[in-house]
């Protein structure tokens, strides 16, 4: 069993604020709280978005049809991703991670806020400010958490994540029971705006818990310079004008639709990462043995992508065979289509620290592309089951809910052993000085596989879809996992992990 290592104790910190709480570090309580918070918030959002969005109007929902209510789910879910970017960015050169990951969590709780209000600008408002917050919360979240275990603890990090991430899927379970049976049940707009409550909560906590951190994540790690700052604003200037500008004419001539939108940042969550690591990998502030890490892990970024392209089905193509190809009926009550997706964090929740435990008990003998291949054969696995299922609808009507519930529980044990390495791998191979950015650049991989994943309704032809389409994906997911599994060593080797 790996040798336990000591986790930093903030330097600083008040003596006020208890060391520890249940057994976990005061810091560790308010990081995972906090995000718990959020993934209440996010995962409540994710069990009704596609629902709400195909809803037609005489029911409160936006009336677009199934193909655009998959491309807006797939397009909110890969700005979230793309916005990391931007979001890690500014807590390794601006704010802090500490601040930036405060200021996230208001951005968010405000979306939230304006999505509570039944307007469509509001909707759409609101979730603009959900994706920029959720970009500057998560990537700086994850990289203040990483801050406190020692560079070289790899297999304590891993468990860390691996604790961390077990933590809040509490209420990734409630939140589409919650969320769900409000906003099916009731009136959409009041589950979004229990989903502010529930952010609220999580900046309340962050706050008073935050003395606990000590000067960790209190300043930038590599603060940006006054010519840097200008580059960036007027970059930042251009770009915005140029889409400003695009969609105003679009609309003058008449052609303007959300799918203009949809599909602008479908082709950014495809180009974004590209460009990311080609100026990584050129910079002159990356060392040459760094830069060799980058490309290497440059394939666990592509089966991260791959991995959450088939993820993102769950509240999109799943929720859908939910809504119209699957029994709801059980003990003569019909249970929300949103309901099943909590299956896939109880699947997490039961396993994580299963996979936890392994990572300690073999250390590096178990590498993290064993880890992802587990995670990419354990997704295909879930993919084939639905084929399966989607064969018995097409020709016996609806089928038996233990389908989608097997289906949920599959993705989620996948997630379990893939995402949380993910994390700490992209943490470990950083270079000086680019945590937080490379953290961002890391969960660019499930904004292009989500922005990708979006446009699966339209290979389904915007209606249920059948099992040819399930199964070409589990097997793609399979077939990933058994090329990370053959080329295991040579990875390890090369990431120096």
């Amino acid at each position: 069993m790996a040798t336990p290592t000591t986790v930093q104790t903030p330097v600083g910190a008040s003596e006020a604020v208890p060391s520890a709480l249940l057994g976990r570090p005061r810091w560790f309580v308010t990081l995972f709280v906090t995000d718990m918070w959020e993934r209440f918030s996010f995962y409540g959002m994710l069990a009704i978005l596609f629902l709400f969005a195909s809803a037609p109007a005489s029911r409160g929902g936006l009336a677009l049809t199934n193909a655009d209510a998959g491309m807006l789910f797939g397009a909110y879910t890969a700005a979230i991703f793309l916005a990391a970017l931007p979001g890690g960015w500014l807590g390794d050169r601006v704010f802090g991670t500490r601040r930036a990951t405060l200021y996230g969590a208001v951005v968010i709780m405000v979306g939230h806020l304006l999505m509570a209000v039944p307007t469509e600008v509001t909707v759409f408002a609101g979730l603009l400010f959900i994706a920029a917050g959720t970009g500057l919360l998560k990537p700086n979240l994850a990289s203040l958490l990483s801050a406190f275990y020692p560079r070289g603890a790899t297999a304590e990090r891993d468990a860390g994540f691996a604790i961390f991430y077990t933590s809040i899927q509490v209420s990734a379970l409630v939140a589409p029971l919650v969320v769900g049976s409000l906003g099916e049940g009731v009136n959409w707009h009041l589950g979004f705006g229990v989903a502010a409550v529930g952010m609220a909560f999580g900046v309340w906590q962050y706050v008073r818990g935050s003395a606990s951190f000590g000067e960790t994540g209190r300043l930038p790690e590599r603060p940006a310079t006054a010519v840097e700052l200008r580059r960036v604003g007027r970059a930042s200037a251009v770009a915005l004008a140029a889409v400003v500008a695009a969609f105003t004419a679009d609309a003058v001539a008449g052609t303007f639709t959300i799918r203009h939108v949809l599909l602008l940042v479908t082709v950014l969550s495809v180009v974004v990462p590209i460009r990311c690591f080609r100026g990584l990998l050129r910079s002159p502030e990356v060392s040459p043995a760094a830069r060799a890490r980058l490309r290497t892990y440059i394939w666990f970024f592509v089966a991260s992508a791959l991995f959450w392209g088939l993820h993102v089905q769950g509240g999109s193509l799943l929720s859908l065979f939910a809504r119209d190809s699957t029994d709801r009926a059980v003990l003569g009550v019909r249970l929300p289509a949103s309901w099943f997706q909590s299956a896939t964090p109880l699947a997490i929740l039961l396993l994580a620290p299963v996979f936890a435990w392994l990572w300690l008990r073999y250390g590096r003998r178990i590498s993290a592309a064993v880890k992802f291949a587990v995670g990419m054969t354990t997704m295909g696995s879930a993919l084939l089951l639905i084929a399966l299922a989607a064969e018995f609808a097409r020709s016996g009507g609806r089928v038996s809910p233990l389908w989608l519930v097997g289906t949920y529980l599959l993705m989620g044990a996948g997630e379990a052993a893939l995402a949380p390495v993910g994390m700490s791998v992209a943490a470990a191979v950083a270079p000086t000085g680019f945590l937080s950015q490379l953290v961002g650049v890391s969960w660019l991989g499930a904004g292009m596989g989500a922005g990708l994943g979006g446009v699966a309704l339209k290979a389904a032809g915007g209606n249920a879809p059948g099992p040819g389409l399930f199964l070409l994906m589990g097997a793609l997911s399979v077939a990933a996992g058994l090329g990370l599994l053959l080329a295991a060593r040579p990875l390890a080797r090369r990431l120096g992990l």
